[in-house]
């Protein structure tokens, strides 16, 4: 089950967007306020998710009604969603990395122009059918029950460790790595008057560690009574946080070894040309390198399959909390996550506005988990649920200090990722509802799920929702 939830946290954001993010925003600066928020955002949300989920035995929405009542429903519900939308073009990266794992294999990338390649794949119908593979990968692990999600992770995990470890070994042994080590290790401490660089450092723990989605919740819905939620908890955060620093070892060391003229150039490719465009060229132009871009791939879709499992997991939950019987509902999840993933699999324009729109949403998730919890009674929640059987370190009232932290971090974030979608170009642009990102996008998707939720309130929360002790 550790391994399960460790495969949960560690997604494709580990590993190409860790290594982009740390880079421009300081390389070593940038870790400082990363291992903070770990401690101030990750860790205690985690620890949230493990107390209520292995409490209330419910996914996300019947946990909250459980927690607060029927009327709470409506933000469980909201996380529930959240995290499978996102799940829906998940699908698609999915496919991505399969697809580009066939074309290491084969020796098809990076070819004579890697950028083409990119653009005539994913301007194809081709990636519906990678999609179609992938997800059928998922929907059969989760069909097999938690049992077969474990057993899959006993493989898998192992394997992504495995495979991360040997090409952060074999980056640090190119001519060259140490200027990459040095600029990820060294900090310039001036840097962190910046608040950009606080800003991106929260977000890329809110991404990365799965905190504040769901997913560690609805995973401890399975734990045994007397399982330790807080050691989990700093297991899951600290392991999570590690393999990005290796991933981090392994793009920067490559990319100050084998093109330290273009490293500004690559970091700022984005997360899709970073690791699609220039990672194929960056592998070619080693020893080896088919071999080990071969590997750096199959860890790409490990890690992706075994986020998009946990994502499918929730999903399934929710509709068996319900009362659906647990294979229809995993029916349900995969048709939808079939229909509802074409359109990003077809339409990069799209993929690239629910990847903002719902990515952001996260933030309004890990506040809903925050508001709950102060609104119950922090206290009173670390000491019955946090503090439960079975745990063998006793969480102290930092963690009521962290809650109220969690709150004011998630208003923080929401604020400068909103004000970050107006435009230059006036208001009307800003407010324009189908631009990948404008303020406008936001609003109209936002608010048509927060008002079906708040509208069917009383329909989502579980019959038997009880109210809080």
């Amino acid at each position: 089950m550790l391994l399960a939830m460790l495969g949960m946290a560690v997604g494709t954001g580990n590993i190409w967007r860790f290594p982009r993010i740390a880079a421009t925003n300081g390389g070593g600066a940038f870790l400082i306020p990363w291992a903070i928020f770990l401690i101030t955002w990750s860790v205690p949300l985690l620890l949230c998710e493990f107390a209520l989920g292995k409490s209330t035995r419910r996914g996300p929405i019947g946990a909250f009604a459980k927690l607060g009542g029927a009327g709470w429903a409506w933000m469980g519900a909201w996380i529930t969603l959240c995290s499978t939308l996102i799940m829906f073009y998940y699908t698609v990266v999915t496919g991505w990395c399969m697809r580009y794992l066939v074309a290491a294999a084969r020796g098809d990338v990076p070819g004579a122009d890697p950028e083409a390649f990119w653009q005539t794949y994913t301007g194809s119908g081709w990636p519906v059918v990678t999609l179609v593979l992938g997800l059928g990968m998922g929907i059969f692990i989760v069909s097999r029950g938690i049992r077969g999600i474990e057993r899959a992770a006993r493989i898998l995990m192992p394997v992504l460790i495995g495979l991360v470890l040997v090409l952060a070994v074999r980056a640090i042994t190119l001519p060259g790595a140490s200027r990459g080590l040095a600029f990820l290790f060294t900090p310039d401490l001036s840097a962190l008057g910046n608040s950009r660089i606080w800003l991106e450092a929260l977000t890329q723990n809110a991404w990365d560690t799965g905190a504040g989605w769901g997913l560690a919740l609805t995973y401890a819905t399975y734990m045994r009574m007397r399982e330790d939620t807080t050691i989990n908890a700093f297991i899951i955060g600290f392991g999570n946080n590690s393999i990005s620093l290796l991933a981090g070892i392994m793009v920067l060391c490559t990319v100050f070894s084998i093109r330290p003229d273009a490293a500004s150039e690559i970091v700022g490719a984005g997360n899709n040309g970073l690791t699609f465009i220039w990672v194929p060229q960056l592998f070619a132009a080693m020893p080896a390198g088919r071999v080990f871009m071969t590997l750096f791939f199959l860890a790409l879709l490990v890690a992706a399959l075994t986020s998009l499992i946990s994502m499918l997991e929730l999903a399934t939950r929710a509709l068996v909390d319900r009362g659906t019987k647990r294979g229809r509902a995993l029916a349900i999840v995969g048709g939808a996550a079939l229909v509802m993933g074409v359109p990003s699999a077809l339409r990069m324009g799209f993929f690239e506005n629910q990847d903002n729109v719902w990515g952001v949403g996260l933030m309004l998730s890990g506040l809903f988990f925050g508001v709950a919890i102060l609104k119950h009674g922090v206290d009173h929640f670390r000491v019955k649920y946090v503090n439960s059987e079975g745990s063998d370190f006793t969480i102290g009232r930092w963690w009521n200090v962290a809650m109220v932290l969690v709150v004011v971090e998630a208003v923080v974030l929401l604020v400068w990722w909103l004000s970050q979608t107006l435009s230059s170009e006036g208001l009307r642009a800003s407010l324009d509802p189908f631009a990948s990102w404008s303020l406008g996008t936001f609003v109209l998707q936002w608010g048509v799920m927060l008002a079906l939720l708040l509208i069917f309130n009383r329909r989502l929360a579980p019959n038997n929702a009880e109210e809080a002790a």
